[in-house]
């Protein structure tokens, strides 16, 4: 344990506390003192105990304000957090239906080229077998010509 000299109301104490801790103390002290201070001009010197109760009650108040709009601060903070939460399941949701319908296209589009190719080769298979029967018709035709 830490000794440490203070002074309150321009009087001195010596207080101890944890190691480490003295300058804590003594800033908590000076903060103390300051508003108490502040309330002794205000109020003009109604004693000592009666300040130190209205000092006390301040400060207090000032706590539970600080409080109230902490936890106030943190609901809202939860409640964002959960509305993330709610959009980053939905954009994963999203995600994976977008790419299930981008696979599907993908799908159709490999059916769709083999159909293609395969309607292709056909085209081309009819137009030899067509040009095969055009030159017959033709090579039939000169040599009817020729008999003739």
């Amino acid at each position: 344990m830490a000794n440490v000299n203070i002074k309150f109301n321009n009087k001195d104490y010596l207080l101890s506390c944890d190691d480490g801790q003295e300058e804590s103390l003594k800033k908590l002290t000076k903060f103390l003192d300051k508003k108490y201070n502040e309330l002794k001009e205000k109020l003009g010197n109604i004693g000592e105990n009666k300040l130190l109760l209205i000092t006390t009650i301040q400060l207090i108040d000032e706590y539970f304000d600080l409080k109230a709009k902490v936890s106030d601060q943190k609901k809202k903070l939860d409640e964002i957090s959960s509305k993330f939460k709610e959009i980053r399941a939905l954009a994963i949701e999203y995600k994976k239906d977008k790419d299930s319908e981008i696979k599907k296209l993908n799908e159709e589009l490999e059916q769709f080229k083999i159909t293609i190719e395969k309607n292709n080769n056909l085209y081309e298979s009819m137009i030899d077998k067509t040009a095969e029967s055009l030159e017959k018709i033709i090579s039939n035709t000169e040599s009817l010509s020729k008999i003739q």
